[in-house]
């Protein structure tokens, strides 16, 4: 995977049209070449004249983006959850810009969009390029399409070159239809599937309204059962490698200056949903050391929490009898509280019981 930093990505702001074609589609269209196509010259992937591939690579690239931006759940800002009505919209847009390309489509059982082209040698192991479509509630525009976008992009390109079907090995785009799990709190869903990680018994994990992933799946026309969620599933063997470019979610490489940056390693997550429980009161007449507040509770967790992501060193201590887990172990470590409620959540009661979730990366 590659992460291109914010500011200092060529998508941002959108280019204007003397500024040479963006480096990211042609870093991904180099890595499609080096594993994939033969005898591609180095002028065909240049700036040098070609405005049809500036039109395609940042213009076109660039207008896709702000048009899958503007498909939304919400007013105002970007949400588009698992199999929601924007991203049974997004799908459809993404199917048309794959078909531009040149390429063969379908949707698979769990909602992810597919488009492939076979190239010289179809029964080679494909290259598979490709991200997320799904956001988390208001996301940024780059999050997950910029490597749809991307892709599509590098293969419209070859296409026009004439050097799509020369192609050594099949090349597939995949848009996952789930990777943040904002609604079902079950990340990476669409990819997991595929990979064949999946549980069936997923299938029965519910949102906060009880709707279960069934439910949705059959609601878009999906068989929703137990078989068709085994049948998404890639054989590992067919598989040559997977690419991704992704948007750099953090200021690191902003603040260091690089445009461009190459993933050594995936953050893990596990998120907890913790019940503090307390003793729910009159807020004018309860003495203050006679409560038992949730919420003060929550808070001094939280606060906790945060400094042991901080600080590790200040707060562990490290020998042999600390089980398995090394001081190393924690470097790099993330967590965030992202969601809080309390209960009865009046101005005039003392909180009796305050749940978050807490994500932790």
């Amino acid at each position: 995977m590659a992460l291109f930093s914010g500011k200092s990505s060529p998508f941002y702001p959108a280019a204007g049209k003397n500024v040479p074609i963006s480096f990211l589609v042609i870093a991904l269209m180099l890595v499609i070449v080096a594993g994939s196509l033969e005898g591609l010259e180095e002028q065909s992937i240049g700036d040098g004249g070609n405005e049809w591939l500036t039109e395609i690579l940042r213009d076109e690239a660039v207008e896709r983006l702000d048009q899958l931006a503007k498909i939304s759940d919400a007013d105002g800002y970007i949400e588009r959850t698992f199999l929601s009505p924007a991203s049974r919209r997004a799908s459809v847009l993404i199917i048309k810009w794959m078909q531009d390309a040149g390429l063969r489509t379908w949707v698979d059982q769990m909602g992810n969009v597919h488009g492939r082209i076979e190239g010289i040698n179809t029964t080679a192991e494909a290259l598979l390029i490709g991200s997320h479509f799904d956001t988390v509630v208001d996301a940024g525009k780059f999050d997950g399409t910029l490597g749809i976008i991307c892709a599509i992009s590098a293969l419209k390109a070859l296409k026009i070159n004439g050097k799509l079907h020369k192609l050594s090995r099949p090349v597939e785009v995949i848009a996952f239809s789930d990777e943040e799990g904002v609604r079902f709190q079950s990340t990476f869903l669409g990819s997991a599937a595929i990979a064949g990680q999946l549980p069936a018994s997923a299938l029965r994990t519910s949102d906060k309204n009880g709707v279960t992933i069934q439910d949705v799946l059959k609601e878009s026309s999906f068989e929703g059962n137990d078989a068709s969620v085994l049948q998404v599933k890639y054989d590992p063997e067919s598989v040559w490698g997977y690419i991704e470019v992704h948007i750099e979610q953090g200021p690191v490489l902003e603040s260091l200056g690089y445009p461009l940056g190459i993933v050594q390693g995936i953050a893990g997550q596990t998120r907890l949903k913790v019940k503090v429980s307390g003793s729910q009161g009159h807020a004018g007449t309860v003495p203050m050391l006679m409560r038992q507040d949730s919420m003060t509770a929550a808070a001094e967790l939280i606060v906790n929490l945060e400094s042991l992501c901080k600080y590790p060193d200040k707060l562990l201590t490290y020998n042999e009898e600390c089980a398995y887990y090394k001081k190393e172990s924690f470097a790099g470590l993330v967590c965030t509280v992202g969601e809080i409620s309390s209960w009865p959540g009046a101005s005039n009661v003392i909180p009796g019981q305050e749940s978050s979730i807490t994500h932790q990366l």
